[in-house]
């Protein structure tokens, strides 16, 4: 069982909290520029496998590509359970067509505490791609990469951030 869902990462970026003795205000560089790109990522709690794609714009085709590289990184004779959310590029666009290996399930809707990758987002946010500027476009596509890696190369990482209670993996 895979689970997967898109996030936004962009030049005005977001703040987070810091040690700093009691006391001071420790300040954060806060850019007010518009870029961004899209993180795609895919994870199996279970093992701690995650796939990923980083793209300039969201939609269909990106999607598209999106399973397809998904489905190419998955052992022959093994078929995929892969559960997202039910956004319009995923339900309804009649030109998404799954690859064969891969069973797409759509969670409610106005529930992302069922999809464990939202908590990867945090996860990212916190530790990678808080309290930064980026000089352009190309920089944050590098920083999306770099932190994607830093934590999704990491099974254990994944298998510890991604944790899903509610699927009994196996049954």
């Amino acid at each position: 069982m895979w689970f997967e869902d898109e996030a936004r990462f962009g030049q005005k970026g977001t703040l987070t909290t810091v040690w700093a003795d009691r006391g001071s205000r420790p300040t954060a560089p806060r850019q007010g520029a518009f870029g961004n790109v899209h993180v795609l990522t895919a994870v199996c709690p279970a093992t701690g496998q995650a796939e990923g794609l980083v793209a300039p714009v969201l939609n269909t085709g990106v999607v598209q590509s999106f399973l397809d590289q998904l489905s190419a990184t998955i052992p022959a004779g093994t078929h995929v359970v892969l559960v997202w959310d039910g956004a319009g590029y995923h339900s309804a666009s009649r030109s998404l067509r799954p690859p064969a290996n891969l069973t797409l399930v759509t969670l409610p809707p106005y529930s992302p505490e069922l999809n464990p990758v939202e908590r990867l987002w945090l996860y990212l946010r916190q530790h990678h791609w808080s309290n930064r500027t980026y000089k352009d476009v190309a920089a944050l596509e590098e920083a999306a990469v770099t932190g994607w890696r830093a934590v999704c190369l990491t099974p254990e990482k994944i298998r510890t951030v991604c944790r899903c209670e509610y699927a009994n993996n196996g049954s």
